[in-house]
């Protein structure tokens, strides 16, 4: 049986692997240009999003972690389930909140507010 560490290791290294090829541009806009070439055939699907890619990238994670065949295929859809709920807490402290948006009603030559004077 494996480790609760292996798994961590795991599911670090499938995020990482998923991130860069569905997320980032890489070095030179290396991996954006891979993306554009690809998009329209069959393999470019798997990188449209970042679930879709985190399942293929998990697949030889699991296979390298898993000891028996049962095993392989429950670390499968957990590394990349995992790696999901990682990217969404990044994703979450990594954006900021929504502007405060304040509208004062304006007085009116009266001294009263547009909205109480209707």
């Amino acid at each position: 049986m494996m480790s609760l560490a292996w798994f961590v290791v795991g599911v670090l290294g499938v995020w990482r692997i998923t991130h860069l090829l569905a997320v980032e541009d890489g070095p030179g806009d290396v991996l954006a240009r891979m993306r554009a070439v690809v998009h329209d055939r069959p393999a470019g699907r798997l990188l449209d999003c970042f679930h879709c890619t985190s399942l293929w990238v998990a697949a030889p994670f699991a296979v390298a972690l898993g000891s028996e065949r049962a095993e392989q295929l429950l670390l499968w859809p957990a590394l990349s389930g995992a790696a999901i709920l990682l990217d969404r807490v990044v994703e979450r402290a990594a954006s900021p909140p929504p502007a405060l948006y304040v509208e004062h009603p304006k007085p009116t030559p009266r001294g009263e507010h547009d909205l109480l004077s209707r």
